[in-house]
């Protein structure tokens, strides 16, 4: 088959031919239909997973169709379309029976324990305990980012903050998972406001349910201080939010969310950080704040999210802004740690 290959850390990968994969016990085999371009998979490619080991295929999001069933699995037959959570548990560990399959520690994650998605077929790995049915009602551009953007933002929200309708949210960092976080938050009825430095971020945010925009540049395009993005966002809000999230993964942003959020606040940490951050925590102690982690969702919880996507109330199809090939999928991931394109690209294998 053909895949995406990183030979060496940092270095732009190829398109190869390589094995097709066979399913193990307990497992299947895709056929890729979309896959998803995320940050975390410039993660990946830059050395910075010490699960990646090389040479390697990436990619974690994605939806496609059972192509052959390992030894046991029940769940699902040859020619189901479906999708799973990037973090998949193993099924049998207390956390997995209690339903919290993310924080296994016996997970495996497609394009970073083992090959991804970029190809035209993927391991599954304990599939009747990650994989979830989409049927064909859904278009693949609408369930692509529900393996990791949009699963991550909800289980953050919903699962962790507990946002509830009325209240402000303020979403810092405008990619495809703080995007994810200010649609959900909009169709759950709460008040998001979106940050970030890119207008064409910004833009998208307005149209997928910011009620408030606040572009943090600065007059030299550089980025303001913790404490004045903080000051924007209150004077955006009109009020401290008593939610944030941050979705970036910088030392600089986690500040300005800790910075703003009313006391009592609840903040979500999805962004991943490349280097242990230092952060504000005297005012996390003095105001009782609650940083919480969300690091993607378990398949059991995928209900309500679908539920959602299904009655129109969430469109993530509306995010995908750009859909290429495997080969440009080699010089986009590259470029991911240059510049961040606003909304979604998804990889037609």
């Amino acid at each position: 088959m053909r895949a995406v290959v990183i030979e060496q850390f940092g270095q732009r990968p190829e398109v190869r031919e390589v094995p097709a994969p066979l399913a193990p016990p307990g497992g299947v085999v895709l056929d890729v239909e979309a896959t998803g371009l995320c940050r975390s998979d410039h993660h990946a490619f830059a050395g910075h997973d010490g699960d990646v080991t090389l040479p390697h295929v990436p990619g974690h999001e994605l939806v496609g169709r059972v192509a052959a069933l390992g030894e046991g699995v029940t769940s699902v037959r040859v020619g189901d379309r479906v999708t799973t959570p990037f973090v998949e548990g193993c099924g049998r560990c207390r956390w997995c029976r209690a339903g919290a399959s993310q924080i296994c520690p016996d997970q495996t994650q497609p394009g970073f324990t083992h090959d991804g998605s970029w190809a035209e077929q993927v391991v599954i790995r304990a599939a009747d305990h990650n994989l979830v049915p989409v049927g064909e009602d859904l278009p693949a551009e609408a369930v692509v980012t529900l393996g990791c953007r949009f699963a991550t933002a909800y289980r953050g929200l919903t699962g962790r903050a507990g946002l509830r309708a009325g209240e402000t949210v303020a979403v810092i960092g405008c990619g495809g998972v703080g995007l994810s976080a200010v649609m959900i938050a909009a169709a759950l009825g709460a008040r998001p406001i979106a940050v970030d430095i890119d207008p064409g971020a910004l833009a998208l945010a307005r149209a997928h349910g910011a009620a408030e925009t606040v572009d943090s540049r600065g007059a030299d395009g550089r980025g303001l201080e913790p404490a004045a993005v903080a000051d924007a966002i209150i004077a955006a809000a009109g009020e401290r939010p008593t939610v944030t999230v941050e979705a970036l993964g910088r030392e600089a942003t986690t500040d300005a969310a800790l910075l703003a959020l009313a006391p009592l606040g609840r903040h979500v940490q999805i962004g991943l950080y490349a280097a242990p951050p230092r952060l504000a925590m005297p005012r996390v102690i003095s105001q009782e704040l609650a940083v919480l982690g969300s690091h993607g969702m378990a398949a059991a919880d995928y209900p309500g999210l679908l539920d959602l996507v299904r009655d129109g109330s969430l469109r993530p199809q509306d995010l995908v802004t750009r859909t290429i090939s495997l080969e440009e999928a080699c010089d986009a991931l590259v470029e991911l740690g240059e510049r961040t394109r606003p909304g979604v690209t998804i990889i037609r294998p």
